[in-house]
């Protein structure tokens, strides 16, 4: 690993930090409005016995919103979980090749992802979808996944660099 450098630490700009970290606490936000929303329709449901109106709809897309914001942060922290079994068998070279590889498809999906997404947004937006019991706009939620997919596609690239330029192992 070369002077000063880490896995976690790898050479970012300031905008990127900024970007994955301001949707980070977006995520932050998502998880405590989903943990007062699960709460609220669990009493309701279970002690009035009153189900919440369209608790489904509101958990559903505010958990694609919680993965989606939280997923760059994650990718460029180097924090998602990682399996070493075979790390002495493959060595460096192997371990760089699945690195890289492992790289290249995370940006070829999450590439094609953020730009469907986009799509997804932009028609949503202009047509006006919503959700089918409470009327919930759609597009922002298509933005955060096209937002932190994107993001998450850059953090991948940005690692691969990092690995081909010597400033982190394998």
């Amino acid at each position: 690993m070369a002077p000063g450098s880490s896995d976690r630490n790898v050479a970012r700009s300031n905008w990127f930090d900024r970007a994955t970290l301001g949707l980070a606490w977006v995520g932050v936000g998502c998880m405590l409005f989903l943990a007062a929303v699960i709460f609220v329709s669990v009493v309701m449901r279970y002690l009035l016995d009153a189900p919440m109106l369209g608790a489904n709809e509101i958990i559903q897309l505010t958990a694609v919103a919680l993965v989606m914001a939280g997923l760059p942060w994650c990718t460029a922290q180097g924090a998602h979980v990682g399996v070493d079994v075979f790390d002495r068998a493959l060595g460096r070279a192997g371990r760089m090749f699945g690195d890289l590889l492992c790289a290249a498809l995370a940006i070829v999906v999450l590439g094609m992802l953020a730009r469907r997404a986009v799509w997804k947004a932009l028609d949503a937006l202009e047509f006006e979808d919503a959700t089918n019991m409470l009327g919930l706009p759609i597009w922002p939620f298509y933005a955060v996944l096209a937002a932190g997919a994107a993001l998450s596609a850059l953090a991948f690239a940005m690692r691969a660099w990092a690995l081909i330029s010597g400033k982190v192992e394998p």
